[in-house]
């Protein structure tokens, strides 16, 4: 990212804006000819000089009519243009930004009469330079093209590679197309969105969202939009939005202006060419929904379904329905966005669409003009979660066929109510970790929340669950088609849920959540097929895999129901006081919460339980961490839930004695001796060549047999060596560590007693933002480390198979 604001000396800018702009093999640089401070000439073998740009430069931060007067001072006091054939552009820059005028758009000014050029082009006070600066603000406001470095470094190359071509007479502008429609949407907020007229805060409330604008400006020409079935249309220096008929019959609507006379949407679009190439409009007009904020996203389902997966889920409904289906059943899609869920299929006769917002419903309408398979009649607003069941016939709004099929119990047998839903709950991970708070209005706000929160449960604080219990309960007999993930089948949370909604899942596919747009993270977003003409408690089910670029992978058991989990296990064990040798912070139970699992010295403050370690329960937590991380966490295992084991584990010595090497060298065991004794040191100061005496000899004197564990209620049937024994993969990871260690007892300035955790923070360092490196500058340590690491893979390979024997996965 280019940054000139620190550059003090306006040579040193100049050279650094030509070094990082202009190509050497095909421009020169020519400063101070005839004052003109910088001028980029062609290449200095070219036969013919040509000049691309005289340009005015200064350090620092600097009104931009003003340098650009100074300029056309300059150039007229020296009558540059009688000696040297005019450059087709002039321009000026700063320490921040850079801007260009054509220089035909200048001439006028360097031929009118009875002007005094012998001014000095610098003193800003003179007449002269107060009429040259009038002249030139109304050039820049109608036509000049100004870059941010920092923010348009990258267009800014491509407007010079696009423009200084010797014999070029017109400006070529930036070409609009899919790919950087959203680069250019988000420049525009920062731009063109705050000289707007809304109150955006309020707007958002009424469904009017600025994509909305951006798509008006976007597809005009000479700022008239071309496609008036938009919900706003840019029309010259205004925009017109909530076009109706009131009530005398007359149509009406709302205009919004400037607030700055046009003038920064007039210079941002001067770089762009309106509007984009035919080819692209639809597409454009499809993807609105990348142009929604992400809160308002989520609450309202405005997330595009990847056509990879629409097409994939329209087979899956094939397989259970015949190929038949789209001739026999019908389909409504009561949360389609802009509608591409329904991309595909052909019955149009038998297909709905409703959406929430006004906006979406225009933009499927235009969709239908350029050849979207739907009828305009069957395409309509509708708030599904908070809006009646009434047909438009009687003043509701769902269309009257539609109504019919709802209202008849064998027409609802034919009924599949196909679906991508909202996915927002009411936490987020930053929630969890004690940064922020629960989203305000999520799932609350509708009123199925009252009407179903005592049947679902905590399920109620997600908005797809009130999609499925209204269709559940309220168009019994239907089937529902949906994406979501598998909360539902799996979540804790979802217990009543599942108790509640109890039609059979016929099928189901699974695919990574990342090739959604705009949706973070690695877990599985599943593709459902329920059947609420039966009725059975979710058990388990294959579900097919399949990567994200289509293929199959495999298959994968999903099951209800499950045990209690590994959290009330190690529950049992947490009721120590004294001789607390570090704690333990326990998440919530799936891999996805594994990244807050580690052990650490002392309490955090995060949202979940501490689990103290001392001598009687050391064992049983480092089965509780071992179980947790020896297993890769990766997209399709995110949410698989950890267990209460079954009684197995007791009597397996060597499995216990893995897990407990497994913990003391692991990355997550985040010990410290800068926070406070370390108990954690699993050798002798003669196994490591120590030259100090150690503060606790804890670990070893554990590991030797000398300190016993009390026999509790819960442990009195848990077997122990004594001294430990541990298999030949455990042994390998000690070898491993020790010879870290003793490297570490090499180096100066050492703490004695330190732990694993600082001695990786020795050698590693810390970066800028205070965050360890993953790797040193040492190469010796970089070997050792990847010798250890390599070795503790082994063991966990060694103890993956006896987490699915003892019962801590299903």
């Amino acid at each position: 990212m280019a940054d000139y604001s620190g550059v003090s000396k306006e040579e040193t800018l100049k050279a650094r804006i030509f070094a990082d702009f202009f190509d050497k093999s095909k421009y020169s640089y020519k400063p101070n000819i005839d004052n003109i401070d910088f001028i980029v000439a062609s290449a200095e073998n070219t036969l013919l000089e040509y000049h691309y740009l005289w340009a005015e430069a200064k350090t620092g931060n600097h009104d931009i009519c003003a340098m650009f007067a100074q300029l056309v001072l300059t150039i007229g006091k020296a009558r540059a243009f009688d000696k040297i054939l005019p450059p087709p552009f002039l321009g000026c820059f700063d320490g921040k930004k850079i801007a260009f005028i054509s220089y035909s758009e200048t001439q006028n000014i360097f031929y009118q009469n009875d002007f005094n050029w012998k001014v000095t082009p610098s003193n800003t006070e003179t007449k002269e330079f107060r009429q040259v600066y009038d002249q030139i603000k109304k050039i820049i406001d109608a036509d000049t093209m100004i870059f941010d470095f920092a923010r348009d470094e990258q267009e800014l190359h491509q407007f010079i590679k696009q423009n200084f071509i010797i014999g070029k007479n017109e400006t070529a502008r930036i070409k609009i197309d899919k790919n950087n429609f959203i680069i250019i949407y988000n420049k525009w907020l920062q731009t063109v969105k705050p000289t707007i007229q809304v109150d955006w805060d309020l707007a958002k409330k009424s469904g009017i969202i600025d994509g909305d604008f951006y798509l008006a400006d976007l597809l005009s020409l000479e700022n008239k939009t071309i496609k008036d079935k938009l919900s706003v249309i840019l029309k010259q220096d205004q925009y017109e939005l909530d076009k109706h008929k009131n009530e005398a019959g007359l149509f009406t609507s709302s205009h919004v202006e400037f607030n700055d006379n046009q003038i920064a949407h007039t210079q941002f679009w001067n770089r762009y060419e309106r509007p984009p190439h035919k080819d692209y409009w639809d597409y454009i007009i499809e993807r609105r929904d990348l142009l929604v904020p992400q809160d308002v996203r989520e609450r309202k389902g405005s997330f595009f379904t990847p056509q990879i997966w629409v097409e994939l889920s329209q087979k899956y409904i094939a397989d259970v329905f015949g190929e038949n289906w789209q001739d026999e059943y019908y389909v409504w899609d009561c949360a389609a966005g802009t509608g591409n869920l329904l991309a595909g299929l052909t019955n149009k006769d038998r297909i709905w669409a409703s959406t929430l917002d006004k906006q979406d419903v225009d933009v499927m309408r235009d969709r239908i003009s350029n050849g979207a398979n739907l009828w305009k009649e069957q395409v309509f607003q509708f708030d599904f979660l908070n809006d009646e069941f009434l047909p438009q016939s009687k003043g509701g709004k769902l269309p009257d066929e539609l109504y019919k099929i709802i209202n008849d119990k064998e027409k609802r047998k034919k009924l599949i109510i196909y679906i991508n839903p909202p996915y927002a709950e009411a936490t987020t991970a930053t929630t969890v970790t004690g940064t922020g708070e629960n989203k305000a209005g999520v799932a609350i706000l509708h009123k199925t929340k009252e009407k179903y929160k005592i049947s679902i449960g905590k399920a109620s604080n997600e908005i797809f669950a009130h999609f499925l219990a209204k269709i559940y309960c309220e168009m019994p007999f239907s089937t529902i088609a949906n994406f979501s993930t598998l909360k539902s089948l799996q979540s804790s949370n979802f217990s009543d849920f599942r108790s509640f909604f109890r039609a059979k899942l016929e099928k189901i596919f699974l695919v990574p959540a990342n090739t959604f747009d705009n949706v973070k993270g690695q877990f599985p977003i599943g593709f459902f097929i329920w059947n609420t003409r039966k009725e059975e408690t979710f058990e388990q089910i294959t579900a097919d895999v399949y990567a994200g670029n289509g293929n199959f992978v495999k298959t994968k058991k999903i099951f209800g129901n499950l045990p209690q989990s590994i959290n009330r296990w190690i529950k049992l064990f947490d009721n120590q006081k004294e001789n607390i040798i570090g704690h333990m912070e326990n998440p919530t139970p799936d891999f996805q919460n594994n990244k807050f699992l580690c052990v650490i010295n002392n309490e955090g403050t995060r949202h979940n339980n501490y689990y103290a370690f001392c001598q009687n329960n050391l064992i049983e937590g480092c089965i509780y961490f071992s179980v947790r991380y020896c297993i890769v966490a990766d997209w399709l295992n995110d949410r698989d839930q950890f267990l209460y084991p079954n009684d197995g584990y007791k009597t397996d010595l060597e499995f216990q004695n893995d897990c407990l090497a497994f913990t003391l060298f692991h990355g997550q065991n985040r010990i410290s001796a800068n926070e406070g004794t370390n108990h954690w040191i699993p050798f002798t100061e003669e196994e490591v060549g120590s030259q100090h005496k150690f503060d606790s000899h804890f670990m070893t004197d554990f590991i030797a047999g000398k300190i016993k564990a009390s026999q509790t209620l819960f442990a009195a049937d848990i077997k122990r060596d004594s001294p430990l024994k541990f298999s030949a993969e455990a042994k390998e990871v000690f070898d491993a560590g020790r010879e870290l260690w003793r490297y570490y007892h090499q180096q100066k300035n050492l703490n004695p007693n330190a732990s694993f955790y600082d001695i990786r923070e020795h050698f590693q360092k810390r970066n800028e933002k205070g965050t360890m490196k993953t790797k040193s500058d040492d190469e010796t340590y970089n070997g050792l480390i990847a010798d250890l690491r390599e070795k503790l893979k082994i063991l966990a390979r060694k103890i993956e198979p006896k987490v699915y024997e003892y019962g801590f996965l299903k």
